[in-house]
């Protein structure tokens, strides 16, 4: 994955709460209410007899509300981020500005297309945290992965989340799977912004349930954005990503894979496969969705809740 060197980046959709700026530079770089990790939390709950809680974030993680302060707007600091990360030059020498190129270029995306599909975009920053902060949705703790807050309408990620991708699940990593996750918390605020959201039941879950429903179109919203990628135009009308290839696919793909439900179950939990607990969908779906989603680059070809089969 390459960036354009000229394309233009905008900082102004990041909130920098970490306190160091750009200081930890070991970025490798999803959703309804639960980030990826927040999945394996919920996973190994019910795998080893424990249980979630209502209330906290979307998904009913209990104990969140016991979280300590944390980071909060008033320790926003982008002074740094915004000295550094001016252009895709930038994104293709600092892991950080990279991160903010896939922002600007997933939200440029969206404010073009949204309108067709009958919604104004509305753009929704995405807060960099380092341990804990406070959501409108609960507080959160790194534990629980990336995710998007309907209630406050922004994504929250730790960004040391795109180690453990490589570290725990064995991923392949790399630019374009970090864009692939910050694509699919996007694809949430797509679904709020479409109404789908407020519709869906996050209490159940199971093979079928609105939870699978949900986070399997995220991830096809995801895949479509991944289709025009190359052609998504910065404020100066150059494209923020300049090349996208197949082994980039790929490395999405293989995380996609990783995050399924049921390879969660058997390589972080008790090994057995309980289809009755899934929230997120297994890893032959959601590869099935993004792949689904990057084919077609159509976002009407996403309507996980009007498949028959979700694969």
């Amino acid at each position: 994955m390459q960036y354009n060197d000229d394309a233009q980046l905008d900082t102004s959709e990041v909130r920098d709460t970490r306190g160091g700026g750009m200081g930890f530079g070991r970025v490798a770089a999803g959703g309804g209410g639960l980030g990826i990790v927040g999945l394996i939390v919920v996973v190994l709950m019910n795998v080893l007899g424990g249980g979630g809680s209502s209330g906290g974030l979307p998904g009913g993680i209990g104990g969140l509300s016991d979280v300590g302060q944390g980071s909060n707007a008033s320790s926003v600091d982008n002074t740094q981020l915004s000295s550094e990360c001016k252009t895709g030059a930038d994104a293709n020498t600092k892991s950080d500005c990279a991160i903010v190129a896939d922002i600007d270029s997933v939200q440029a995306f969206w404010n073009q297309e949204l309108p067709a599909l009958g919604a104004r975009y509305t753009r929704a920053d995405t807060v960099f945290f380092s341990g804990q902060t406070n959501t409108g949705c609960g507080a959160a703790e790194a534990g629980v992965g990336p995710f998007y807050c309907p209630a406050d309408k922004l994504v929250y990620i730790d960004l040391t989340f795109f180690d453990q991708l490589k570290t725990q699940f064995g991923a392949t990593g790399g630019a374009f799977v970090n864009a692939y996750v910050l694509a699919h918390e996007y694809g949430h605020h797509v679904q709020d912004l479409l109404g789908i959201e407020g519709k869906v039941n996050h209490s159940r879950t199971g093979a079928s349930s609105d939870s699978v429903r949900l986070e399997l179109q995220a991830d096809c919203f995801a895949g479509v954005w991944a289709n025009h990628a190359t052609t998504v135009p910065a404020s100066n009308g150059r494209p923020f990503i300049e090349d996208l290839t197949q082994a980039d696919i790929n490395a999405a793909l293989d995380t996609a894979g990783r995050i399924g439900d049921d390879w969660i179950q058997s390589h972080l939990g008790s090994g057995q496969v309980d289809r009755s607990s899934f929230t997120h969908g297994s890893s032959a779906q959601r590869k099935k969705w993004f792949g689904t989603g990057y084919r077609g680059g159509d976002p009407n070809g996403c309507n996980t809740f009007s498949a028959s089969s979700l694969g």
